[in-house]
């Protein structure tokens, strides 16, 4: 019988075959969806700082683009990183967590001009080390998320999820009975514990490593901590 397997977000054609191909039942749908911003920039800093891709995708609509290329980054995630040398950008840090480049602000940028670029939902920690410690800074909404929650009908076993709005969305119109969560990092496995002890951290916050770690677990084959961990 084939384990049916949902993910919270519609995967490329690669990531869906590395299930389907394993022999699960893959449902996909995009429980958020993101509607990018025009913004005027009005205030620009010597070092830009980009929350998620979907802030650095919104940017590069900007009219002011050129410009702002010239400018050094520093950004959450590795994909993120990616993304912005692909596109120009020199990036000077990244760190796969908000606290973690937080501590790196701390250490080398407290006296620099930072124009920070974010969603509707952002965290509070990057602002909050901004503005407590007195860190010359613009922040920018430049994307907004929404949640298209949608109830699913058929026996689920595993549900993957890639942000804590995935799961917030996801929970409007369902439950989580004995399902295993498997959730790209630990800010969105916070969120759905809120719901279930039956969580797995992926072992990088990347789409490909949360399926990893879904066939990983049903294959009994996820044992060490540092690959997958409950909380």
């Amino acid at each position: 019988m084939l384990t049916p397997v949902l993910s919270t977000k519609k995967l490329n054609l690669d990531q869906q075959n590395r299930l389907l191909n394993k022999g699960y039942q893959l449902v996909e749908w995009d429980f958020i969806t993101t509607e990018y911003i025009d913004i005027q920039l009005d205030r620009i800093g010597n070092l830009l700082l980009f929350t998620s891709q979907n802030a650095v995708k919104s940017i590069l609509r900007n009219r002011n683009i050129d410009s702002l290329k010239q400018i050094t980054t520093i950004c959450v995630g590795e994909k993120t990183a990616d993304l912005l040398t692909r596109n120009g950008w020199k990036v000077l840090c990244y760190r796969e967590y908000a606290t973690e480049l937080g501590d790196y602000i701390l250490q080398n940028h407290t006296e620099d001009n930072i124009t920070f670029f974010c969603g509707n939902l952002r965290r509070d920690v990057l602002p909050n080390i901004l503005k407590n410690n007195n860190i010359t800074h613009k922040e920018y909404e430049v994307y907004r998320t929404n949640f298209c929650s949608r109830q699913i009908e058929i026996p689920i076993k595993a549900i993957l999820f890639f942000s804590p709005s995935g799961v917030i969305s996801y929970m409007q119109k369902n439950l989580i009975s004995d399902q295993i969560c498997f959730c790209i990092g630990t800010t969105t496995a916070n969120e759905a514990s809120k719901y279930t002890k039956n969580v797995v951290i992926a072992k990088k916050p990347t789409i490909d490593c949360v399926i990893d770690a879904c066939t990983g677990y049903f294959e009994k084959d996820y044992r060490e901590v540092n690959d997958g961990k409950a909380i």
